[in-house]
């Protein structure tokens, strides 16, 4: 018999009264039995406490306190995980179904990568119509050099492969998922599956995408993500990485 792994969930909030209580049950509600779930909070303001505290002990792990943004909160969730796998849920996203962790752990267990990823779906906040279609595809080194990303809450990763690699940079603001994906995919050569279906659905308004401004600061820390591994970027990056998110309000799944 196949040997069960724990898989640690963690999910970083901030005034999130809007969609957290939606997060917190994709969570809860999903079949596999063997999760640990730990919310770090950057001292909310608004009802975000009061939300995840209604849920008693049902979260394993809760911690509530200023922060230096959104990676520094996912950084202390992945120092306090326990599990064999680290998935990072946001608090506005949820899972597609209440089967997703099942279909994880199995495809981890069949073909022993080091990490896997999926595809997600963009869904307006108020009308929970799509918008745009992330499909991933698979990955390809030459691929990353261009631009292409796998969309982040689609990311479950060893936790032995963070603990040896190192966790979210703190020299970048919106792109140290990216800068994480280039440290373990093209840098170290970490294994990857692709799990060829929709995984998560994420509300739109993301830290990266609400503003020119951010958008603009993260096109730059694309080009510094490579920098830090000791890479130089192609010339094409800039352009190219824009464009790749054209198709996603084209494709649907």
């Amino acid at each position: 018999m196949k040997r069960s792994l724990k898989i640690s969930i963690i999910t970083v909030s901030f005034n999130s009264e809007k969609t957290i209580k939606d997060t917190i049950e994709s969570v809860l509600s999903q079949t596999y039995n063997n999760i640990e779930y730990l919310i770090i909070d950057a001292n909310s303001s608004d009802a975000t406490i009061k939300i995840i505290n209604s849920f008693g002990n049902k979260i394993d792990y809760f911690i509530s306190e200023s922060d230096n943004g959104i990676y520094d909160g996912m950084n202390k969730g992945i120092k306090q995980a326990s599990g064999d796998v680290i998935g990072i849920l946001n608090s506005d996203d949820i899972y597609e179904n209440n089967y997703i962790i099942e279909e994880v752990v199995t495809s981890f267990l069949n073909n022993e990568k080091d990490i896997l990823y999926g595809d997600l779906v963009y869904i307006d906040s108020k009308s929970n119509n799509l918008i745009r279609y992330w499909k991933s595809g698979f990955y390809n080194r030459k691929l990353l050099r261009m631009g292409w990303m796998l969309p982040h809450p689609t990311l479950f990763v060893r936790r032995d492969i963070y603990m040896k690699y190192g966790y979210y940079s703190d020299k970048l603001k919106s792109a140290a998922d990216y800068e994480m994906m280039i440290r373990l995919l093209y840098k170290h050569e970490c294994s990857a599956y692709y799990l060829a279906k929709v995984m998560v659905k994420m509300k739109t308004g993301g830290y990266s995408n609400k503003s020119i401004f951010n958008r603009i600061r993260g096109n730059k820390e694309d080009v510094m993500a490579w920098k830090l591994n000791g890479y130089s970027p192609s010339f094409l990056l800039r352009l190219y990485k824009p464009l790749t998110k054209v198709k996603q309000f084209l494709n649907r799944p």
